[in-house]
């Protein structure tokens, strides 16, 4: 009790205190007496005001305790506890005036088990993904190999964004990056970041999405262990790389994405193929197909040349047949031919036109003609009678 703290000096002259004046006191006594200090309790009767701010009891089995916890606190936790939750509490005892009770204004809560209410909170939205079938991991889709446009979701003054450009210029130029930007951490975060993934259907022929931030405490990182941002991830047009914090952090959107990299710098070069390895290897396959088409051309010369020496057989046959052939018909006309008669002594008479003169009546006497004899003709005449 502080040394100048009078207890009668508020009485009026009847000896009597009005109620405004005994709470009024009682709030004075006990805020001196007692600093702001932890209690251990059972969440009972929680309820959120419209205003954000939380009322509930903390009990045990002696005694209950009414609490408040204003907005401005409670929006640094990542969920309201549950009826039944053991918590610890750091709070300034006072009184409630207007009810004439005592109560905690409570500055932190934590809760009792393993990692508090930010576990609590995780593993309850990571079972409603998984129920949801949103963790399974046939559901994931592959990365494109060769991506032409990749949409970042980050802070544009993050050096996360720096981080993913620099990569993304040394590995493929050929890439052209889209920045939705969005805060990261904060009030105001899931709602910005949601809205960048119901984005990426306007974005013409993208490839993939990457969405991340660089390390920060969990409080920082808790963003991305809404239940919100997951299933927008979740429910991306194409595949996503998620990149929060550092390799050690892991969030529900990186459980939920099709692709989880350690960092910003990792999921760039997940995102985009090594330009010198492409480059590597598409000499590697220039000089594959040169020996390929050398060893086509040389085994068609070899075809050509033993079709061609098959032709020129063929050919060589069929004429050696003809000539054969030729030979024969050559000697059957040779045998008819007129001028083999006359070899054998015979002569044929022709008249002055060509007709040749069959009969002695074509003989008229002074008829000249001519006599073609086997090696040449002589001029004749029809002597008279």
């Amino acid at each position: 009790m502080g040394a100048g703290l009078d207890l009668f000096a508020a009485a009026s002259a009847e000896g009597a205190w009005t109620v405004g004046e005994v709470t009024r006191r009682a709030r004075a006594v006990l805020e001196a007496g007692l600093p702001p200090l932890w209690v251990r309790g059972e969440v009972s009767g929680f309820k959120r005001w419209q205003s954000g701010h939380w009322y509930f009891a903390l009990r045990d089995r002696a005694a209950q305790l009414r609490c408040v916890m204003f907005a401005r606190d409670n929006r640094r936790l990542p969920g309201a506890p549950a009826d039944g939750t053991q918590v610890f509490v750091f709070g300034r005892p006072t009184v409630w005036e207007e009810k004439g009770e005592l109560r905690l204004t409570v500055l932190e809560l934590l809760s009792t088990e393993a990692g508090g209410l930010w576990q609590l909170a995780f593993e309850k939205a990571k079972a409603a993904l998984a129920k949801d079938g949103l963790l399974d991991a046939a559901r994931k889709r592959r990365l494109p190999a060769y991506a032409q446009r990749i949409a970042v979701i980050t802070s544009p003054d993050a050096a996360a964004l720096k981080d993913i450009v620099a990569v993304v210029e040394r590995r493929w130029p050929l890439a052209e990056l889209v920045v939705i930007p969005a805060r990261v951490q904060g009030e105001g975060a899931v709602a910005e970041i949601c809205a960048a993934f119901a984005a990426l259907g306007r974005i013409p022929a993208l490839d993939v999405a990457i969405v991340g931030r660089g390390g920060g405490s969990k409080e920082d990182l808790w963003t991305f262990n809404s239940e919100r941002v997951a299933r927008a991830v979740a429910a991306a047009p194409v595949p996503v790389i998620s990149a929060v914090g550092h390799e050690t952090d892991v969030t529900l959107c990186d459980l939920v994405a099709d692709f989880r990299a350690p960092t910003p710098s990792a999921a760039a070069a997940a995102a985009t193929p090594d330009r010198a390895e492409v480059l590597e290897h598409l000499a590697h396959m220039g000089a594959r197909l040169a020996r390929a088409l050398a060893t086509r051309v040389e085994l068609a010369g070899e075809r050509g040349d033993r079709s061609l020496d098959r032709l020129v057989g063929a050919m060589t046959l069929r004429l050696e047949r003809q000539r054969h052939r030729l030979a024969a018909l050559g000697g059957r006309l040779d045998a008819l031919s007129p001028l083999k008669i006359l070899e054998r002594g015979y002569a044929v008479a022709r008249d002055a036109d060509g007709h040749v003169l069959k009969r002695t009546t074509q003989f008229p006497p002074g008829l000249p003609f001519r006599l073609r004899l086997s090696d040449g003709e002589v001029a004749a005449r029809v002597a008279g009678s």
